[in-house]
Parts: structure tokens; C-alpha cells; sequence
């Protein structure tokens, strides 16, 4: 029995949680202003249904009245033509019809008293749902601009729900980014390294790299100096002589590696 109690208990509070996150004020507000409504509407229709009474109560009196007229002129005939029992008769039934006059007038003077009550409670029902629904628009216009502040508090300080998504999305982006970055920092370190084969089928190593270096410093230095042979035709012959007359010195060096193994000769002899 414990177990189904706390069962229920827990049903009622989710139901409860759930209920409140669903509900809108403005709509209970609204809702709550209906039913109002439709409360003075049924006022209204019980003050115009015991009016409707009344009036029906008073042409009744009306009629019995006018019977009573009538009854009174044809007793007055009677006693006029001497028939006496006739008068007695006539005025036998204007005694009956007053008797029913006054038990209308009774039930007339209350439905009047019951009409001037429900007036008076339908004014101040009217009253009552005027001022409410004058509350109802203030409450919900502020309801409205507090939503609204609230919402845009969030999205600045990014703790609303789709606000949150974003960020975390952007920030799953950035992640990714960086790790992209640096794979790829790393692998072009392993290929300048050696470390790692380049998969494109060029099989050029580190020796490979630096031979074509050099190669392409050569071809550079070449080209300058063609450039400068071009610009400036005497400062490239004199360049030129330059590196002539750097260059004859070593004849000596190789006349003297000819003449050595005569010397020895001679020597020798």
C-alpha cells in the first residue's frame, strides 16, 4: 500500500511539473474572463426571464380587473330589470376574481423584488467582470514584456536552450579546426623531417632536398649574373679577368709537379 501511495505521489508530481510548464498565464487569464462572461450572460437571462414573469403576472391582473368591470355593470343591469339573484351572482364571481387578484398582486410584488435583486447583482457582476478584464490585459501585457526581456537576457548571455545549441555547435567546429590544424602542422613536420614518406610517389629525402637546393642556388647565381653581364657589359669583363687571373697561379704548382721526377733523376745520377 506504501508502494502505490508513493506511486501516486510521484504521478501527481510529474503531472503537477508537466501541467505547470504547459500552462500560459494569459490563457488561464483569458479562460477565467469567459467564464465570467458567461456567468453575466446567465444573470442577464434570469433578470429578463422574471421580468417576462411579471409582466405576464400584470396583464393577468389586467384582464381580471377588466372582468371585474364587467361583472359590476352587468350586476347594476340585473338591479335595474329587478333580478336581484342575477346581481348576487355577478357579484359572487367579482368576489372570486378579487381573491385572484390579490394572490397575483402577491406573486407580482415578488418577482418584482426578485427582478430589482438580480438587476442590482447583475450590475455589480458587470462591474466586477469589467475591472477583472481591465486586470487581465494589464496582467497580460506585462507577462508579455517581462517573456520578452527574459528571452532576450538569455540569448545574450547564452543560457537559453537554443542559444546553447549554437554555442556548443560553434565550439564543436573550433575544436575540429584546431585538431585539422594540427595534424596537418604535424605531418608536414614528419615530411620535411624524413620521417614520413610523401604517398605522391616523388621519393625525394632530405640528401635529395639539399642537392636540389644547391642546384637551384646555382641556377639563380647564374642567371644574376647574366642579369648583371647584361645590365652593365664592362664590370662583367672585368669580373671576368678576375677570375682569370685568380685562376693562373696554380700553373706554376703543375709545371713544378712535372719537373719533380726529373730532379729526382739527377739526384740519383
Amino acid at each position: 500500500m506504501s508502494i502505490m501511495k508513493r506511486m501516486g505521489m510521484i504521478f501527481r508530481a510529474k503531472a503537477n511539473k508537466a501541467l505547470d510548464r504547459a500552462e500560459d498565464p494569459r490563457e488561464t487569464l483569458d479562460y477565467s474572463y469567459q467564464r465570467q462572461i458567461e456567468m453575466l450572460t446567465k444573470v442577464r437571462r434570469g433578470v429578463a426571464d422574471v421580468a417576462t414573469s411579471r409582466k405576464r403576472v400584470e396583464l393577468q391582473i389586467s384582464q381580471l380587473q377588466a372582468q371585474m368591470a364587467k361583472l359590476t355593470q352587468q350586476a347594476e343591469q340585473a338591479l335595474t330589470q329587478k333580478r336581484e339573484d342575477l346581481a348576487r351572482e355577478a357579484l359572487t364571481r367579482k368576489s372570486g376574481l378579487q381573491s385572484q387578484i390579490t394572490d397575483l398582486q402577491t406573486q407580482h410584488d415578488q418577482l418584482q423584488g426578485e427582478e430589482e435583486k438580480l438587476t442590482v447583482a447583475s450590475k455589480r457582476l458587470e462591474a466586477k467582470v469589467e475591472a477583472f478584464r481591465t486586470r487581465k490585459e494589464t496582467i497580460k501585457a506585462t507577462y508579455t514584456a517581462a517573456q520578452a526581456q527574459t528571452q532576450i537576457n538569455e540569448a545574450f548571455s547564452g543560457i537559453s536552450e537554443e542559444m546553447g545549441d549554437v554555442g556548443m555547435a560553434i565550439q564543436r567546429a573550433e575544436d575540429k579546426t584546431q585538431q585539422m590544424q594540427a595534424r596537418a602542422g604535424a605531418i608536414d613536420e614528419l615530411l620535411a623531417s624524413g620521417a614520413l614518406e610523401d604517398a605522391s610517389g616523388s621519393g625525394t629525402d632530405d640528401i635529395s632536398r639539399e642537392l636540389q637546393a644547391m642546384s637551384t642556388q646555382s641556377d639563380v647565381e647564374s642567371e644574376l649574373a647574366a642579369l648583371k653581364a647584361k645590365a652593365d657589359p664592362e664590370l662583367a669583363s672585368s669580373q671576368t679577368s678576375g677570375e682569370l687571373g685568380a685562376a693562373q697561379p696554380a700553373e706554376p704548382a703543375a709545371d713544378a709537379a712535372e719537373h719533380a721526377p726529373q730532379a729526382e733523376g739527377e739526384a740519383q745520377s
